[in-house]
């Protein structure tokens, strides 16, 4: 067999095993590089070989939920519709927290690889709505921030949603209420100038 053919079969191997571990676990971020090299019967060190580092494995496999939910919830047709940028980009970070929130396992386990170790200079998808939003009355830079900052707190307020609920009465796995919340957010971040 190939070796590039062969490394493609171990990858698979290794997401099909971290998907199933993280299923499987009751705390995600106890899934070990060793539990899930055992179960594909390949050393350890193939994960970082194959993905870099477990987490960015954990990164691989949340992208695979998360690209096959939003074709579930009708992403085309958001982008196909005529609404306004900001418009846009709320209906599709609603789509987004709803994938976070019901493959939240992961989504706690990729938090930390999301907010400390992904490359900035990979363009957000929320980034060319936020410059249309703008229309050249705001830099590059500016937009890029935005678009950060939507992404980064998205994340981040995912993660912390028990106690955002305790804490602030706020309930993101209510519809309602997360639509509220995500109002607010493009109200501040996206406000006209």
């Amino acid at each position: 067999m190939q070796k590039d053919k062969k490394l493609e079969i171990t990858k698979e191997k290794l997401l099909q095993a971290t998907a199933e571990l993280m299923e499987e676990a009751k705390d995600p971020m106890e899934v070990t590089s060793r539990q899930i090299a055992s179960r594909t019967d390949v050393k350890p060190s193939m994960i970082n070989y194959c993905f870099g580092s477990r987490e960015s494995l954990l990164h691989q496999v949340f992208h695979r939920k998360y690209e096959a939910f939003l074709k579930e919830q009708g992403v085309e047709e958001i982008l196909a519709a005529d609404l306004s940028p900001k418009e846009t980009l709320k209906r599709l970070h609603f789509i987004v927290i709803k994938s976070l929130l019901s493959n939240y396992k992961l989504t706690k386990a990729i938090t930390s690889h999301v907010l400390f170790r992904r490359d900035l200079g990979e363009e957000s998808f929320s980034y060319p709505f936020v410059v249309r939003h703008y229309g050249g009355r705001k830099s590059d830079m500016e937009c890029r921030l935005i678009a950060y900052e939507l992404s980064t707190m998205m994340q981040l307020i995912v993660y912390r949603k028990d106690d955002i609920k305790r804490d602030f009465g706020l309930d993101l796995e209510n519809d309602e209420e997360l639509q509220r919340f995500l109002d607010m957010r493009f109200d501040l971040l996206m406000r006209e100038i």
